[in-house]
C-alpha cells in the first residue's frame, strides 16, 4: 500500500484505499429516542431524524410527530437499505492486472451512460498500473457482468481519473453537492474493500477542508481538500462513492490514516477521506471532453524550509497563465494566512486551498510581508495543463 502524508496527520500513517470485513452495526445520524418522546424534527436537507425534547425544532428542521399516521414529510424519511438499493446498481468494481503478474482492485461509479457505453469515475491511482500497456482494466457490474476499459483521461494532480467500458444504457449514480454537507451530516461509502464487492459502511462527516497530500516524490503529489469521515474505508473502497443520505455522490473515496507500520496493511480506524465532488466534476467533465483536465496556478513557489504559521512565497513564476500571483501584486517572501476566509497554517494548506478552485477564478489572498500589517490582495488564478 502507497504511503500519504499531511501536516496534520504526522503521528499516523496514511495510505490509499487500494488493496486486494466489515462486520456490525449501522452507525445513523438520528440519536436514540425514547419511548417517552413523541416529537422529532426532520432535517430538511438530509431527512435524518432528531429527538426533541422542547416540542420545538430549528429553522432547518421540521417538526413530526413520531406515531402519528403517516405524512408527506415522514414519508420521505429514507431507510439506510432503500439508499443501498438506489446506489449499488451504479457502484463497480475495478480489477487491474499488471503484465507482470500483480494487481490492484479499488471502485468506481458510473457517471454517464449513452447507448454504447458508460463512464466510470475512479481514483487515478487504481489504474495507474495499467498504463502504457502495462495492464488491463476489467470492470465488474453490481450484476456480476465484467467488461474491458479504457483510460478516457486521469489527473494525477488531484488524483482523480474517468475509464470507459462499451456497455450502454446503466444506471448512472445520483450527483450531490459537496459544498452543501456540514460536520455531523450522515453519508455512506460504497466500494469493494479487501475485494470484497458491493460492500457498503455507514457513519458522518467528521471534519472538512481536509489538507492531504498523497505521493512519496516531488512533481508526482495529489493535493486534495477532503472531507473527512469516520464511515469505514479501507483498501479497495478507492475511487467509490460517498454519498449524503439521499444517495447522492458528495466524494469519492481516496485515502485512509492508520497507525499500520511501513511493512504492515492499512486499515480503517475511522478516519477515511473523500475527495468533494464539487471539486472533482470539473475534471471529470473536462477529461470526458478531451481527454485531459486543467488546473488553477497562484504563479508561485512556495518555500518549504519556512516553519511559521502560513505558507511563505518563496519565488514568483512567469509566462502565460502562470503570473496570476505577480498580476496582482503579491511581492516574494509573502506569507499567505488565509486564502477565500480559510486559514492557511502552512504550504500543504496553500497548495490543497488554491487547488479547490477553478482556472480562472478570483479569490481573495490575505498575507504579511516581514512581519508587517496584513495586506489584501485580489488574484485571478492562472490555468495550466494537468499531470
Amino acid at each position: 500500500m502507497k504511503k500519504l502524508f499531511t501536516g496534520s496527520l504526522a503521528k499516523v500513517a496514511l495510505g490509499f484505499a487500494l488493496g486486494s470485513l466489515v462486520v456490525g452495526g449501522v452507525a445513523t445520524a438520528a440519536g436514540t429516542i425514547g419511548s417517552n418522546v413523541v416529537k422529532a424534527c426532520v432535517d430538511n436537507r438530509t431527512n435524518a431524524i432528531y429527538a426533541s425534547t422542547t416540542g420545538t425544532c430549528s429553522a432547518n428542521r421540521t417538526l413530526v410527530n413520531l406515531g402519528a399516521p403517516a405524512t408527506t414529510t415522514t414519508s420521505t424519511v429514507s431507510s439506510l437499505s432503500s439508499i443501498v438499493q438506489k446506489v449499488s446498481p451504479s457502484v463497480v468494481t475495478i480489477n487491474v492486472s499488471t503484465n507482470s503478474g500483480g494487481g490492484d482492485t479499488g471502485s468506481g461509479a458510473i457517471i454517464k451512460s449513452d447507448s454504447s457505453a458508460s463512464w466510470i469515475s475512479t481514483n487515478n491511482h487504481v489504474i495507474e498500473a495499467a498504463l502504457g500497456g502495462a495492464g488491463k482494466i476489467s470492470v465488474e457490474l453490481d450484476n456480476g457482468d465484467a467488461y474491458d476499459a479504457t483510460i478516457v483521461g486521469r489527473d494525477s494532480n488531484y488524483d482523480l481519473a474517468v475509464i470507459k467500458i462499451n456497455k450502454g444504457n446503466l444506471p448512472v449514480i445520483g450527483l450531490g453537492d459537496s459544498a452543501a454537507i456540514q460536520v455531523g451530516d450522515p453519508v455512506i461509502a460504497f466500494g469493494s474493500p479487501l475485494s470484497l464487492d458491493r460492500t457498503v459502511t455507514s457513519g458522518i462527516v467528521s471534519a472538512l477542508n481536509r489538507p492531504v497530500v498523497t505521493g512519496t516524490t516531488a512533481g508526482s503529489e495529489s493535493y486534495v481538500d477532503a472531507i473527512q469521515t469516520d464511515a469505514a474505508i479501507n483498501p479497495g473502497n478507492s475511487g467509490g462513492p460517498l454519498t449524503d443520505a439521499l444517495g447522492n455522490m458528495i466524494g469519492i473515496n481516496a485515502a485512509i490514516a492508520s497507525t499500520a507500520t511501513a511493512s504492515g496493511q492499512a486499515g480503517s480506524i475511522g478516519l477515511g477521506f473523500a475527495i468533494p465532488y464539487n471539486e472533482a466534476k470539473r475534471i471529470f467533465a473536462e477529461i470526458m471532453k478531451s481527454g485531459y483536465s486543467s488546473r488553477p496556478v497562484l504563479g508561485v513557489v512556495f518555500d518549504t524550509t519556512y516553519t511559521g504559521k502560513g505558507a511563505k512565497i518563496g519565488q514568483l513564476t512567469t509566462g502565460t497563465g502562470s503570473d496570476a500571483a505577480t498580476k496582482a501584486g503579491i511581492p516574494v517572501g509573502t506569507i499567505i494566512t488565509s486564502i477565500n476566509g480559510v486559514r492557511i497554517p502552512d504550504y500543504v494548506a496553500a497548495i490543497v486551498r488554491i487547488r479547490s478552485f477553478a482556472p480562472g477564478e478570483t479569490i481573495t489572498v490575505i498575507g504579511s510581508l516581514n512581519g508587517g500589517a496584513s495586506k489584501t490582495y485580489t488574484v485571478t488564478l492562472g490555468s495550466a495543463k494537468s499531470n
